[in-house]
């Protein structure tokens, strides 16, 4: 994003205060919407926004209640959609159900975005559609809005040299890697862990071990949105390699996993933990000295940025007036999180929560 000029956000303001005025009657607070609708919207009703996320989690709460707290702003009804399966399956039934209903936009965090093409585009020529969390380059979405997930990935292995300065083998653990974001994360932490340079355009194979002088990526272990599965898989790498010396979750629920292993087999801190969002198991294990830290972004800016811009593309405002630029990339930075600032930081994920 670049900063706007004193002009441009003198005439943004005056729009802002246009939309609020144009669609104050007939109101419409945040909430979860149940649908219908005719499909085309009529003047007698708000405008109504979904966000749609990957799966169920405690990230997306987050998300959630920065979506509610922009809808209540912008003065429009959000619809936020979390699929019971994280599946594009389960994705499609929710995208083609709300515009069945009547929607007027939708904000997305695709599951698969390859295979999803086909069902993006068509909604995007029906609505206003952006993706936030992960992306997908190759459709007609508008913006994405989110963070650089490769420079996250980097972050997390620079979290892991800080736990094993002299090098060590190390497991990662993630949801799935159909996903635009999962890709990248995983592929920045071998980078960094490998002292390699930056390169968005380098995937490792999944399989089989992935050697540098110091570090040794030992698998990717996936659970395809399953808790259940992600203990599983922690578990069992614990007991497949003895001299395992660091363990990195890449998914929100991936760190508490790993931590129920590790307390399980009497491991912790004996094998590092390494954390990505923020999960509150993650964060007290940060606090106690059990997990060195963790990468974290803002789930809450994902919901209240995606409400933002469709509220304002539904009411005329361009992409440049809402600082999205030619990139069409919103970023929302990463940050590290450790023993030095989890204190500060999850007090005001708290107060954004109010959790």
């Amino acid at each position: 994003m670049r900063s706007t000029p004193i002009w441009r956000a003198m005439v943004v303001s005056a729009a802002m205060a246009l939309w609020l005025g144009g669609c104050g009657e007939g109101g419409g607070g945040a909430g979860t919407t149940s649908g219908g609708g005719s499909g085309a919207r009529g003047q007698d009703r708000p405008l109504r926004v979904a966000f749609v996320t990957n799966q169920v989690a405690d990230f997306w709460n987050i998300a959630e209640a920065g979506a509610k707290d922009a809808a209540r702003e912008f003065e429009l009804t959000v619809d936020v959609r979390m699929p019971a399966e994280a599946t594009g399956v389960e994705q499609q039934r929710i995208v083609e159900d709300l515009l069945t209903s009547g929607i007027d936009a939708i904000a997305i965090s695709p599951v698969d975005a390859e295979n999803q093409r086909d069902l993006l585009n068509r909604a995007a020529s029906r609505v206003s559609l952006i993706t936030h969390d992960s992306d997908a380059p190759n459709t007609d979405r508008l913006a994405y809005i989110g963070m650089d997930n490769y420079q996250a990935g980097r972050m997390c292995g620079e979290l892991v040299k800080r736990a094993l300065p002299d090098g060590g083998k190390v497991m990662l653990f993630i949801g799935r890697l159909e996903q635009d974001n999962s890709k990248y994360r995983r592929q920045g932490v071998i980078d960094e862990l490998l002292d390699r340079p930056y390169d968005r355009t380098r995937f490792d194979p999944v399989d089989g071990e992935i050697r540098g002088d110091k570090y040794v990526i030992l698998d990717t272990r996936t659970d395809q949105g399953d808790a259940n599965k992600a203990k599983d898989n922690a578990e069992d790498a614990i007991s497949a390699h003895p001299d395992l010396a660091a363990m990195v979750g890449l998914f929100e629920y991936n760190p508490p996993a790993c931590y129920q292993a590790l307390q399980q087999a009497g491991k912790l801190g004996e094998i590092k933990l390494i954390g990505f969002d923020e999960n509150s198991v993650t964060l007290q294990a940060i606090k106690d000295g059990l997990c060195i830290g963790t990468v974290v972004q803002d789930p809450y800016e994902y919901g209240y940025k995606s409400v933002k811009v469709l509220a304002g593309l539904l009411r005329g405002m361009t992409l440049e007036d809402l600082d999205v630029d030619a990139s069409r990339f919103v970023n929302i930075p990463a940050r590290m999180i450790t023993v030095e600032n989890v204190d500060e930081y999850w007090a005001d994920l708290k107060a954004k929560t109010g959790r």
